[in-house]
């Protein structure tokens, strides 16, 4: 087997992120986007004595419970793999993925208190061969189809030297761009928005921005919509290279029927080389620059560059989860670490004494600054800044933390001083499965255990889940006893303590207790670190 060579194979499981296995020879190779069942044609991209990854370029067999897809850009645009199964195939591929992933990496103990609760009526039974007592399945999402609240559309062409296109990556191309104006992950009101820019900047005859020559007008169309209220915020970017009639797409937005309601039309200039939207100066060209959102009874303020979950109804499944996991937080202090526009500090800050958030992002806080004053929540501050300095600066301990980094996981540094912190319960979100298990290694070395843990559908139809466990410290778990020492007992001689007998220690308690001298060591060289 070389790199560039072509195999056919049956797709024997999935692993995370959503690589289907083929046996090929004596090796494994993974395959994005294949699917369990299928027999897929695959080149071989990376092969090392670790592991070989190959690129599919052909269905040659479907699997036996594959449907035919609703969506007429599926199998061109790069966006969705799991268009083909039906939402209770998809939530059970997840669950056998995050099994796979998380079972070696957990490390066993007996159920925590809450670890033996029934599972969600929303959850889906996990595949045969074991679910573990502290996996409570996937829960699935309030919306299907039409799911995301937020997109980031983008100019080019299908063909060089083609016309003008408008929407999203084909698959496995950097440059060929599709138009993706029925796609089925976003509302209708977003096919509107991008029919009505496309026309309009294709009667403007300007080009769009070259990825090579870095030269040209048009780069991205940047649609948010907020589920629930129904605000919609579109921001053309463009380079500075020309200039249009923005007045004129101004009036054609407005005029266009949408369900919801525009109440904000901006133009950003880009003029990074770099393949993303960088804020290099946005200006309001109709009504405001922030939409509202209401999640769980609460409002927030989204600016275009925030980060806010892409599913809105989504996100309530997830927030309300960790509210329940986290537990009774009345009269106790909080930190919310990596805490974006302050979605969960606020979700939680009602019952807490106070709740203190730390983000890097300097819109995230002020976003959350303000949405806080929006709720009337006055027991929320929000602090700017790295995390792995920010903890160093705070006046306050926590009785409880809740951590959702961004997809990279924790700086080992950050980490060492947040375990130093050595609160009971811990709450960590993550949306990338793989960070979450290796951030779990240190946090078990210090003496916390996985009581619980499930995920939270965010993205139907792609492979990826959202990920929210529970790690108790292993004073708040059953795996521990309890010892009473009367400290008379202890004033011994060497010659009865040499012929005392007692009876042998059951090993399950042995182990109890060296787990307990490991986890107190750990702690207090830790707190010395620290």
């Amino acid at each position: 087997m070389k790199k560039g060579e072509v195999y056919e194979g049956e797709v024997l499981r999935t692993e995370y992120p959503g690589r289907g296995i083929v046996l090929e020879g004596e090796h494994e190779v993974r395959v994005k986007d294949a699917l369990p069942g299928q027999t897929v044609r695959f080149r071989i991209t990376k092969k090392n004595s670790h592991r070989c990854e190959g690129m599919l370029l052909d269905v040659m067999k479907r699997a036996g419970n594959e449907i035919v897809s609703d969506c007429p850009h599926f199998g061109r645009c790069g966006g969705c793999s799991y268009r083909t199964l039906s939402y209770q195939d998809q939530l059970k591929l997840k669950e056998d993925q995050m099994i796979r992933l998380f079972k070696p990496v957990v490390k066993e103990a007996a159920p925590g208190p809450g670890a033996d609760c029934q599972k969600d009526e929303s959850t889906v039974s996990a595949p045969e061969g074991g679910q573990p007592v502290w996996f409570q399945g996937v829960k699935a999402s309030p919306d299907v189809p039409a799911y995301r609240n937020k997109m980031e559309f983008s100019f080019g062409d299908i063909e060089k030297g083609g016309e003008l296109q408008l929407g999203l990556h084909v698959k496995g191309s950097f440059y060929d761009i599709l138009t993706t104006d029925d796609c089925r992950i976003v509302d209708p009101d977003f096919h509107l928005i991008l029919k009505c820019v496309l026309e309009w900047a294709r009667d403007t005859s300007l080009p769009h921005y070259h990825r090579v020559t870095h030269q040209g007008y048009f780069r991205h169309l940047l649609v948010r919509r907020a589920a629930n209220t129904g605000e919609i915020l579109v921001d053309l970017v463009t380079t500075s290279q020309e200039e249009a009639d923005l007045n004129q797409l101004v009036d054609r937005l407005r005029a266009l029927p949408v369900r919801g309601k525009i109440v904000g039309i901006l133009h950003t200039v880009n003029d990074s080389v770099a393949d993303a939207i960088n804020n290099g100066g946005t200006e309001v060209l109709y009504g405001s620059a922030v939409i509202t959102e209401n999640l769980l009874g609460l409002n927030f303020r989204i600016t275009p560059f925030s980060f806010f979950q892409t599913n809105s109804r989504g996100a309530e499944v997830l927030y309300d989860t960790v509210r329940s996991y986290i537990g009774d937080t009345t009269g106790k202090t909080v930190f919310d670490l990596y805490s974006g526009t302050g979605t969960i500090a606020q979700v939680l800050a009602p019952a807490a004494s106070h709740v203190t958030g730390v983000e890097i992002v300097p819109e995230a806080v002020e976003s959350a600054r303000e949405s806080a004053r929006l709720n009337g929540l006055d027991n929320c501050d929000f602090i700017c800044g790295d995390v792995l300095k920010v903890v160093d600066e705070l006046p306050e301990k926590p009785d409880l933390i809740v951590l959702d980094p961004p997809r990279e996981g924790i700086n080992p540094k950050a980490m060492t001083k947040i375990i130093a912190f050595g609160v009971r319960r811990i709450v960590y979100i993550s949306c990338k499965a793989t960070s979450l298990a290796r951030d779990l290694q240190p946090l078990q070395m210090a003496g916390y255990r996985v009581e619980k843990m499930c995920g939270v559908d965010l993205f139907p139809g792609t492979c990826h889940v959202e990920t929210v466990c529970l790690l108790s410290k292993l004073s708040e778990t059953k795996n521990h006893i309890s010892v009473k020492v009367d400290m008379d007992e202890m004033d011994v001689t060497a010659a009865e303590s040499e012929d005392s007998r007692s009876p042998e220690t059951p090993k399950e308690k042995e182990d109890a207790i060296i787990e307990a001298f490991r986890h107190f060591q750990t702690l207090h060289a830790g707190r010395e670190t620290g």
